[in-house]
């Protein structure tokens, strides 16, 4: 320890006076916001506690003991910049089969957890409409559309061989950002180009190469399904602007009234492009394997740019593709710039070589480009094929540059055809060469006619697709609430497994964090020492104070408030009535200015989070690279209680109390510290994530509303010890359900006193410390 350090220059953290809050009360029209009054109400009226004086022995410091210099902010990592999607993105190969399988299974988790698709949605078998047949010399082409949801359609062409008999090999032929999709004219003029240079072999090929693989597929035996990602060519409802395009927010798409894609409040409930295109994808796997003459055990997948993301991403999530080959996306680098790439917490900690290494064992074809996958063969290849070998399947992943730009031209597509002529048993002779053939015209791929009109693609047609969506969504989490042990074990793998993924961090191990004293004073009964918590194996620093009792009871109390340690204190550096209460019955009490609170903010409170740079306003090219500012505030949480729980002078009950905001990063840390805390109190601001409009706003957390919002966060703590107060008449059935389910009904104390008035705050306060120490 350094006690005799000498300590930094002294900054005070006021926080407002009686008559301040009155004059505040008092105004009209001046647009005060309640939940800021109330906080600031919460910290004022409480400050009628103990002068030091009658604690102390010494002199106490003037003011809130402040601990990072002034003029300056705490060493923390997470102040720099941010990551996104052109960062670099490495995969570490698993040292053991066993080490992988439990890796794969949490990043399946994460990306379906991104998607919205955790846990998996209720579906009705596919009705798909089949009709339309053109025929060719070697095959035919039918157009295919059905509801993959209540309003969400999948469009595409059925290629399908002549004179094939029983079960055939398949492959699923998502495509990327080419003009028009899957009506792609690459023009004479151009395909003049790509001849020339080699890229191409044919006028008809180069020209139409999304309708090339799939002809040149069905030549070889195979059932091919062409369908549009979202906004492209036949999809509907959603336009291309929106789902690929959209650069601004809509505020008239805002509302919890009425709200789109991209919305904050999408976001809290998970509902993205790319979820929606993924599950897509799994409702097409789901239609095709239905066919006749579809062999489920050999289905493929191939696209490219854009479908080469949806195809690793499919083969990543779903066991069923036998073999995938994406096209000029895997790589290191960037991961994906389109919206329908991005979604949030998708990529935290993780990236596309991850993810198409998550085809293992099955066989991974890549091609790459000289683009952004330029480097693949050295960085990303190699580390896929040491899992390969782990896997004891090193003939079943290959990649190879070809010297062109962006492209799924003839040269990638020979690479392609060998390895699904070996993987799905097609048994041609290689090499397989490529034949031009006669293009479909528009007019015959198109799967809308006058016989079946094109469904609306307009604001009302999304804003539907996306309240039934929550609806279904709201639907199944009703039926999981438990009425009994074994309904809560099963809600709770669906629930923490989905909160894994949303807080995103752990207790620290043991030797993870230390404290630095800055400031050390002793008074009469306890010790008051401010200083640094840091994290040191995630290089975050938190300016924190401690009040250790003389005579210790081995209870820890952590007191956390949106206003950070200064909560502890009165203005003049008096501890405030309930933390006296506490010392003075032996607990020791800390507290922290958790990220982007207390000594962070020169400038007072944080009003909006930062975003990466990119033009777009959408939340997930930053949301899906970093966390948000309110899960970084529960790592906090989880820092503190990790100290104390692996501290020499090991507590024997350890409690955390979160104030207001803080009640719910307090509510979330205890999810992932397990019984590592004892007991959970929340003194509620009466918010709900449902009211979030900006996705920008501190306290927004992708995918709350979707779990429960605030009841379904303090419903998964059950059957831990809960006293909850100023909730007002709120109804907190879930959380009811949850705790009877765990015959623990009795752990929970809903005080319903009012925390809003002074005269109500003081006498919830000592309720609350009773409770604590009882």
């Amino acid at each position: 320890m350094h006690a005799n350090e000498p300590a930094p220059r002294e900054r005070v953290l006021t926080p407002p006076s009686r008559l301040e809050i009155r004059s505040m009360s008092e105004e009209t029209g001046a647009g005060i916001d309640r939940r800021a009054l109330m906080r600031r109400m919460g910290l004022a009226v409480l400050a009628g506690g103990v002068p030091a004086s009658e604690l102390a022995a010494g002199q106490p410091s003037a003011g809130v003991p402040a601990v990072v210099p002034k003029g300056q902010y705490p060493k923390d990592g997470r102040l720099g910049p941010l990551r996104d999607l052109n960062g670099y993105f490495p995969f570490t190969p698993p040292r053991s089969e066993a080490v992988w399988r439990k890796r794969a299974e949490f990043v399946r988790r994460r990306i379906l957890v991104a998607c919205g698709l955790w846990p998996l949605p209720d579906t009705d078998p596919v009705a798909a409409t089949v009709h339309g047949k053109t025929d060719r010399d070697e095959y035919t082409v039918e157009r295919v559309f059905f509801e993959s949801a209540p309003g969400l359609f999948v469009t595409g062409n059925l290629y399908r061989p002549k004179g094939a008999e029983g079960r055939r090999p398949t492959v699923l032929c998502p495509h990327g950002h080419w003009a028009n999709g899957r009506f792609f004219d690459h023009g004479e003029e151009a395909v003049g180009k790509e001849i020339e240079n080699g890229a191409e072999k044919f006028p008809i090929g180069g020209r139409y190469p999304l309708q090339a693989r799939c002809v040149q597929l069905a030549r070889m035996g195979c059932v091919v399904f062409h369908y549009d990602m979202l906004g492209y060519a036949d999809s509907a409802p959603f336009t291309q602007h929106v789902t690929h395009g959209l650069r601004d927010q809509r505020p008239e798409r805002t509302s919890p009234e009425r709200w789109g894609l991209f919305s904050a409040q999408a976001e809290l409930r998970l509902i993205s492009a790319f979820g929606f295109q993924t599950f897509n994808s799994m409702r097409v796997l789901d239609w095709i394997a239905t066919l006749p003459d579809v062999d489920p055990e050999r289905i493929g997948v191939t696209g490219a740019s854009g479908g080469g993301t949806q195809t690793f991403i499919l083969a990543a999530v779903d066991p069923r593709p036998a073999a995938a080959f994406p096209a000029v996306m895997v790589s290191t680098a960037m991961q994906g710039g389109c919206t329908c790439e991005n979604a949030c917490y998708l990529r935290i900690d993780t990236g596309n070589i991850e993810f198409a290494a998550m085809c293992a064992p099955r066989p991974l074809g890549m091609s790459a480009a000289d683009d952004w996958t330029v480097e693949l063969e050295t960085k990303g290849l190699p580390e896929i094929r040491q899992l390969y070998e782990l896997l004891k399947v090193p003939d079943r992943v290959e990649g190879k540059y070809f010297k062109f730009g962006h492209n799924y031209n003839a040269v990638s597509r020979a690479m392609m055809y060998a390895f699904f002529n070996k993987h799905l048993r097609l048994g041609h002779d290689d090499p397989i060469v490529e034949r031009d053939f006669a293009p479909l015209t528009r007019d015959e791929m198109t799967v809308w006619t006058s016989g079946h009109p094109k469904p609306a693609c307009d604001d009302d047609a999304e804003i539907g697709v996306l309240r039934a969506w929550d609806r279904a969504s709201e639907k199944q989490r009703r039926e999981l609430v438990p009425t009994d042990s074994a309904g809560l074990k099963k809600y709770q793998e669906i629930t923490h497994g989905a909160y894994e993924i949303l807080i995103g961090r752990d207790l620290p191990a043991a030797g993870d964090v230390m404290f630095e004293p800055i400031r050390q004073e002793a008074f009469s009964g306890f010790q008051r020492i401010s200083g640094l918590v840091r994290n040191t194996a995630r290089n975050e620093e938190l300016p924190a104070s401690y009040l250790l009792p003389e005579r210790w009871n081995g209870t820890a109390v952590f007191w956390l408030h949106p206003e950070g340690k200064s909560a502890l204190f009165q203005a003049n550096g008096d501890l405030t009535a309930p933390i006296a209460s506490l010392v003075r019955a032996g607990a020791a009490v800390g507290s922290a200015d958790l990220f982007e609170t207390g000594e962070f903010r020169a400038a007072g409170p944080l009003t909006a989070a930062r975003s990466v740079e990119n033009p777009r306003q959408i939340a997930a090219y930053t949301l899906g690279y970093n966390h948000c500012v309110f899960a970084q505030r529960v790592h906090d949480v989880l820092t503190l209680v990790g100290f104390a729980k692996h501290h020499e002078y090991q507590p024997r009950k350890i409690h955390v109390v979160g104030w207001h905001e803080a009640a719910w990063w307090a509510a979330a840390a205890c999810l992932r510290a397990g019984d590592a805390i004892d007991r959970l109190a929340v003194v509620s601001d009466r918010f709900r994530f449902a009211s979030i409009t900006d996705i920008r706003d501190p306290r927004m957390w992708p995918g709350a509303v979707k779990y429960g919002d605030v009841p379904g966060l303090l419903a998964a703590n059950a059957p831990r010890p809960l006293w909850i107060a100023n909730e007002g008449t709120s109804p907190l059935e879930l959380v009811d359900a949850c705790y009877r389910a765990a015959n623990a009904a009795s752990a929970v104390t809903l005080d319903r006193g009012s925390g809003e008035r002074p005269e109500d705050a003081a006498p919830m306060a000592e309720r609350l410390c009773a409770w604590l120490l009882a």
